[in-house]
């Protein structure tokens, strides 16, 4: 093992708290000198936001850090010289702000929460249908919400888009192969010296390993349901209980 991925929302917290044992682990981690990336499909947060709430959590994390699919969106755009028109929750949207406009539209989709009205999905499909590119930050198919059961991620609303157009968007967070490897590639880590850790067995673990990480982990807690370590391919290569157990598998099998 040479550096570690790791997931946030289900992983190191859940809602406004952190997991128990999920910060110790971190710090664990970076004691054993593994490199740490924090790749999250979050589209709820931009990522002031996402550290902010971390460091009141107490994780001591830096903002290069975390890899989120709202920069990886800058980033296509720019090179592209398109114009977002976005359709994504208003937490987000500072990800965006300061994007030129005018120019040929990409429709970007993310969790947009109470913003999915018919009205904002059907001129998301008028622009896709007249030819807009089409980028998804995710793909989940659920979240562990704010009280403790599964909500509709973006992934549902993005298959329906999918579905009405006759088109494949371009998903841009996991489990994107080039966004597990951006986040290797920042911290010098080929993916057969790699780990990944999450709660979700489709976008983080087999995402993962499809990205030729060496590993990859599933975590019950979070939105983890038991038998999701069967339901997807590849399976995971180990499941254990939390962040804490994971980190001891990971640190046991480091190497030199």
């Amino acid at each position: 093992m040479r550096g570690v991925l790791l997931d946030l929302a289900g992983v190191v917290y859940d809602g406004e708290k952190p997991i128990a044992g999920g910060i110790e682990a971190v710090a664990a981690l970076r004691d054993a000198c593994l490199p740490l990336r924090f790749v999250s499909n979050t589209t709820r947060l931009a990522k002031p936001a996402i550290v902010a709430k971390l460091h009141a959590m107490g994780l001591d994390i830096g903002t290069d850090e975390v890899f989120a699919p709202a920069a990886a969106a800058r980033d296509w755009l720019l090179r592209h010289r398109r114009s977002p028109h976005l359709l994504i929750h208003p937490g987000l949207e500072p990800e965006f702000r300061d994007l030129p406009r005018g120019g040929q539209p990409a429709v970007v989709i993310g969790d947009a929460g109470e913003a999915f009205t018919y009205s904002a999905l059907n001129e998301a499909f008028r622009l896709l249908d007249d030819g807009a590119d089409f980028l998804a930050l995710a793909a989940n198919r659920t979240f562990r919400d704010g009280d403790g059961r599964l909500s509709l991620d973006a992934g549902p609303f993005v298959t329906a888009l999918e579905f009405a157009t006759g088109r494949h968007a371009t998903v841009l967070g996991k489990p994107s192969v080039d966004f597990f490897l951006a986040a290797l590639a920042d911290m010098g880590c080929e993916p057969e010296t790699a780990a990944m850790v999450g709660d979700d067995a489709e976008a983080d673990v087999a995402g993962a390993l499809r990205a030729g990480l060496a590993t990859a982990l599933l975590v019950r807690s979070g939105k983890y349901q038991p038998g999701d370590e069967t339901r997807f391919d590849p399976p995971p290569t180990a499941v254990v209980d939390d962040l804490a157990a994971a980190a001891t598998w990971i640190i046991e099998r480091r190497g030199p």
